[in-house]
C-alpha cells in the first residue's frame, strides 16, 4: 500500500514509518514545513490546507497528529490546543481525502480510551457508552472530525489507544529513570486500572487496521493492570524498591486537572481486535515492560 502518515515525528509515528516500510509499504510523511525530502508532503492542519497533489495515489492514511495530553499543565489555553489540534487536524485530513480522485480506501484516525471516562473496576469494550470529563468530550469531537471521510465512502477506523509502553518517550520515558533510581511507587491508591499496549503491538495494530475493521477499535493489551501491579512489575524487572508512593494530593498540586486522568481508572478491553484474530505479542504488563526495557 501507499500510506501517508501524520504525526510522523512523534513517539508512535516515528516508529510506525520504518515499521510500515519494513512491511513493504510505500510511506509518505505529512510535515508542516516546506518539504525537504521526496517522501514529504506539506500540510497545515490548523489552516485546513493539504498539498493534494502530493497525496495523489495514496491507498490509506494513518492520522496520528495532535498535541500531547501530558506534555504541559492543563491551563485553559493548553486544553484548547489539545482539542483543536485533534479536531481541526482530523477535519483537515478527512476533507483532503474526500477530495482526492481516486479516493483512498481507508483512514486510520487516532483516538484514545479517554472516550470511556473513569470506568472504576468495570471492564469496558467498544460497546460501552462514552464517559464524562474533558478527555471524553475531546475524543467524541476528535472522532467526529473524520465525518467528511466517512461521508465520502472512505472506511474510517478509530484506534482508541491506551498508555503506550516504550523504551523511550511517552509516559514510560519519564517512568524508567525514576524507577531505576529507586524512586518509583504507586500513584495515589494504586487501585486505578491502567490500560496499556506495548509499542510493537501498537504498530502491529495500526498496520492491521489499514486492512481490517471499521469504527472504534480499542488498541490496548487484553490484560489491563492496576497502577499498583504496574509498580510492582517495574520493581521486579529493574530490581529496585518501589516504596515511595505519591499521594493523590501531591499529584493534584503538581499536575493540576490532569491529575484526574493519572488517578482515574480505565479498564478497557480490545474485544473487536481479538474477535478479528489479531494476536498480541505482549498481552501482559510484564511482557510489555520487558519489551520496553530491551528497547531503551
Amino acid at each position: 500500500m501507499r500510506v501517508a502518515v501524520t504525526g510522523a515525528s512523534g513517539l508512535i509515528g516515528g516508529a510506525l514509518v520504518p515499521h510500515l516500510r519494513g512491511q513493504g509499504h510505500d510511506v509518505l510523511r505529512l510535515v508542516r514545513r516546506a518539504p525537504a525530502l521526496p517522501d514529504e508532503v506539506q500540510w497545515d492542519p490548523m489552516a485546513g490546507t493539504v498539498d493534494l497533489a502530493g497525496l495523489a495515489g495514496v491507498d490509506g492514511v494513518v492520522h496520528l497528529a495532535g498535541a500531547g495530553v501530558g506534555d504541559h499543565r492543563w491551563t485553559e489555553a493548553y486544553k484548547a490546543e489539545i482539542r483543536d489540534s485533534r479536531v481541526r487536524g482530523t477535519d483537515t485530513i478527512a476533507r483532503a481525502m474526500a477530495q482526492l480522485d481516486p479516493r483512498p480506501a481507508v483512514l486510520v484516525s487516532a483516538s484514545g480510551i479517554g472516550f470511556y471516562g473513569d470506568t472504576g473496576d468495570t471492564a469496558v469494550d467498544e460497546e460501552a457508552p462514552g464517559g464524562s470529563g474533558f478527555l471524553a468530550e475531546v475524543v467524541r469531537a476528535w472522532e467526529a472530525g473524520a465525518d467528511p471521510a466517512r461521508a465520502a465512502g472512505i472506511r474510517v477506523v478509530h484506534p482508541r489507544t491506551g498508555l503506550v509502553v516504550a523504551g523511550r518517550g511517552g509516559a514510560w520515558g519519564r517512568l524508567w529513570p525514576i524507577f531505576k533510581l529507586g524512586g518509583g511507587g504507586r500513584l495515589g491508591s494504586g487501585r486505578q486500572w491502567w490500560s496499556f499496549v506495548s509499542l510493537r503491538d501498537q504498530l502491529a495494530g495500526l498496520t492491521f487496521l489499514l486492512e481490517h475493521l471499521e469504527g472504534p477499535v480499542n488498541l490496548t493489551a487484553p490484560n489491563p493492570a492496576t497502577n499498583a501491579e504496574v509498580t510492582a512489575a517495574m520493581g521486579r524487572l529493574l530490581r529496585r524498591p518501589t516504596l515511595l508512593p505519591v499521594p493523590a494530593k501531591a499529584l493534584e498540586l503538581v499536575l493540576g486537572e490532569f491529575s484526574s486522568e493519572v488517578l482515574g481508572s480505565a479498564r478497557v478491553l480490545p474485544a473487536r481486535l481479538q474477535a478479528s484474530g489479531f494476536q498480541f505479542r505482549d498481552p501482559t504488563i510484564d511482557a510489555a515492560l520487558a519489551y520496553g526495557l530491551a528497547n531503551r
